[in-house]
């Protein structure tokens, strides 16, 4: 059967055409500009005033460099002289470290009657988040009726922020949104970082009981008897 759809490429039927997903594409340079004149820019950010645009090409490409038009509304529009490839280099990693710092938001989860154990657990949880540079979202959840006591909630809440203090430092107030309570933590510098409820990571070790038939240490021989 055949395909009724029209490409929407508008090529023939069935072809498709592979979107460039480049964010880089659409920025004009070198001889992409096609305007007459630009305004122009030096790579050290000086003015350089409208020139043809010819001229602007040439003296990018007698450097090394390219012409990349970074204000493209303008009138004329404006370009700037500079290393193109290193320029999109720098985005993508600003890029890519803001996704790896997004990505390091840990949440521990409270309740408005949570139990000390559970609660020194969970700080424990967060502390070692913070002390390997994670930010920490802390939430308490309300259940059926606990609604009408919100206050107890924000106690637990508070209660935290005072505890982890010596490991992160609250970025606002706890605020209820609907059912919950959120609170952001922000880890201080390592060096100001001191622990409460986080254990050691290296704890004195008991030595072991002797295995069954083995003698802690060996039994000295027995004095020879006198001559």
């Amino acid at each position: 059967m055949a395909n009724s759809f029209p490409s929407a490429s508008g090529g023939r039927p069935g072809s498709f055409q592979r979107r460039n997903v480049d964010p880089f594409a659409a920025i004009r340079r070198n001889h992409r500009i096609k305007v007459p004149q630009v305004r122009l820019i030096s790579p050290e950010g000086k003015q350089l005033g409208i020139i043809d645009t010819t001229k602007a090409i040439n003296l990018a490409l007698e450097n090394g460099l390219d012409l990349v038009e970074v204000a493209p509304n303008a009138t004329p529009p404006v370009c700037r002289i500079m290393d193109f490839g290193k320029y999109v280099y720098e985005e993508q990693k600003k890029h890519s470290n803001a996704k790896s710092t997004a990505s390091k938001i840990k949440e521990i989860e409270f309740t408005a009657r949570i139990e000390q154990h559970d609660y020194e657990t969970k700080l424990r949880h967060a502390e070692e988040f913070l002390d390997h540079g994670n930010k920490v979202k802390m939430r308490l959840k309300f259940r059926g009726r606990e609604m009408a006591h919100t206050e107890l909630g924000f106690e637990v809440m508070k209660r935290a922020v005072a505890d982890l203090a010596g490991m992160a430092h609250p970025d606002a107030d706890p605020k209820l949104i609907g059912r919950n309570i959120h609170v952001m933590l922000t880890p201080l510098p390592a060096n100001k970082r001191k622990p409460k409820f986080l254990l050691p990571d290296e704890e004195e070790v008991e030595e072991a009981p002797p295995a069954a038939g083995e003698n802690r240490r060996p039994t000295p021989p027995p004095a020879a008897p006198p001559a």
